[in-house]
């Protein structure tokens, strides 16, 4: 059994304070999937914007660079118009176009992102990545979208 949902409660539920309470949870998801940068973005529904909320690993310049993320742009973009996972397994050395080009300043190799559910609706993106190249396994995956719909459920709530 995947000890992650409930380490995640029991963060969530620690502080009132929003901010605090996403750092922590984010560290949890970086500590399980062995990761190094993680980011939550909220999904503005009328201006189509992804909004960082909070991050844990991002180098200084790159704040500005994800900071808001039109929906079908980057990878959290892409993610959430696709209302699917994706995933790369080398940033630095995509070819694929899903990516931002100032993404390979974040020093990310590999990097995976999942959108965020609540009530069966899009809220959000969850996403991680390794400065290693790395493919996220289906197991790794599912793990993250379990997390990224419970942190959904509960963002009202910590709000």
């Amino acid at each position: 059994m995947n000890p992650l949902p409930g380490q995640i409660e029991a963060a969530l539920n620690a502080t009132s304070e929003h901010g605090t309470a996403l750092q922590e949870t984010l560290r949890l998801i970086l500590a399980d999937l062995h990761s190094e940068t993680a980011t939550i973005h909220l999904l503005e529904v009328e201006t189509q914007l992804l909004h960082l909320t909070a991050q844990v690993g991002l180098p200084p310049q790159m704040l500005d660079v994800v900071k808001f993320i039109p929906v079908g742009k980057g990878i959290a973009g892409q993610t959430v118009a696709q209302n699917k996972p994706v995933t790369v397994c080398n940033l630095q050395t995509d070819t694929s176009g899903v990516a931002k080009p100032g993404a390979r300043q974040s020093g990310v190799g590999g990097a995976l992102c999942v959108p965020m559910h609540r009530d069966g609706k899009i809220v959000g993106a969850l996403g991680i990545g390794t400065m290693r190249q790395h493919e996220y396994t289906p197991e790794e995956t599912k793990r993250l979208q379990e997390v990224a719909n419970l942190i959904a459920t509960r963002i009202a709530a910590i709000q």
